[in-house]
């Protein structure tokens, strides 16, 4: 029974290619001329092409101590640059669709610039509130600069006295120090 219903289907077979022969005759010798060119260059290895591609490199950003700054300030000393990193690929094409590729290189066409940020650390000078005209320092001894005492700080006046003298800068007691 299986052999029957096999030669069944077989001959049904036979019978719908002579159809499908009788049907393509006409259009295969139309199609004939062109085939030899198809077949050529399906044959033929997929094409192979070289491809470039960039992409950003983001630069860095480094922070620096600067005793120059007063502390608590910033300040960018440099610029940051964004590198560019080149890709150099082989696609390989079929049809001329895409279908792989491989990476022959990788290289940095232009590098990062790193960004420098300048973090101040430089502590104010701190002035005794009983003085004013210049900046007297908080010590334990200060003298007028130029004069015969032994500091260990100084000062440069005049400087006028607005609470108490209390580092005996106004040895004439006219409320102006250091003014000799």
């Amino acid at each position: 029974m299986r052999r029957i219903s096999i030669t069944g289907m077989a001959i049904g077979c036979l019978l719908a290619l002579s159809a499908c022969e009788q049907t393509a005759k006409p259009e295969a010798a139309a199609i004939e001329p062109t085939t030899p060119a198809t077949t050529s260059s399906t044959t033929t290895a997929p094409a192979k092409r070289v491809v470039t591609e960039t992409r950003p490199i983001p630069y860095r950003t480094t922070k620096v101590n600067d005793p120059a700054l007063p502390a608590g300030t910033t300040k960018v000393s440099r610029r940051g640059a964004r590198g560019v990193m080149t890709f150099t690929y082989e696609v390989a094409l079929a049809n001329g669709a895409e279908t792989g590729r491989r990476l022959l290189r990788r290289t940095v066409t232009k590098a990062p610039v790193t960004r420098v940020i300048s973090i101040g650390t430089k502590q104010a000078r701190q002035c005794d509130p009983n003085y004013t005209g210049a900046c007297v320092p908080i010590a334990g001894d200060v003298d007028c600069d130029g004069g015969s005492g032994n500091g260990p700080a100084y000062v440069q006046g005049p400087v006028r006295i607005v609470g108490s003298d209390i580092y005996d800068l106004d040895r004439d007691g006219d409320g102006i120090a250091c003014d000799t």
